[in-house]
């Protein structure tokens, strides 16, 4: 069972009120996972979407390693879940007997990008890599993005979920 911790309300500093609520979202997404078996969390359960569960935390685990390992850190971090032939493969090859890796993945990949983000002096340091066309990305970008996109992505999993169990919850 996940267990969420809210981000204070006051006495943090701006970094690590960002994390804080960084860790939130990540904990909402596994908390959404909660309690369902590798087939529940594979099923698409808002039609026409393809989205599933697992395909969120699939998703998330590339979003992670685009910003903090290749963007952020400037590691060589290769598409686990999808290519130029299958770019929505996060989603769209879902494999319920692969659940336990891809679990154990998503946590490799968040300790990771932890100690990538815990290695930059400041928020206002840029990455090790530009993004195309678009210049360089501040760490305070990346982990405001990143906030963002689970904030996004949570909403859908409350819709997966509740369509999946009926289980209901912020």
């Amino acid at each position: 069972m996940t267990t969420r911790v809210d981000p204070p309300m006051t006495g943090l500093n701006e970094r690590d009120m960002l994390r804080s609520w960084l860790e939130y979202h990540r904990e909402t997404l596994v908390w959404k996972c909660d309690g369902l078996s590798p087939e529940q969390l594979a099923e698409r359960s808002v039609p026409p979407s393809t989205m599933s569960l697992l395909g969120l935390i699939r998703h998330m685990t590339e979003v992670e390693r685009n910003w903090f390992l290749r963007i952020l850190a400037g590691e060589t971090a290769p598409p686990l879940y999808y290519s130029d032939d299958d770019p929505d493969g996060d989603f769209d090859t879902i494999d319920p007997s692969k659940f336990d890796d891809e679990m154990a993945m998503f946590y490799e990949t968040l300790d990771r990008c932890r100690e990538a983000e815990a290695a930059v002096g400041s928020l206002d340091e840029n990455g090790a890599v530009e993004r195309r066309n678009e210049g360089p990305v501040s760490l305070r970008w990346i982990m405001i993005h990143m906030i963002e996109e689970y904030a996004r992505h949570n909403g859908h999993a409350d819709l997966l979920r509740e369509r999946i169990d009926g289980a209901t919850g912020d």
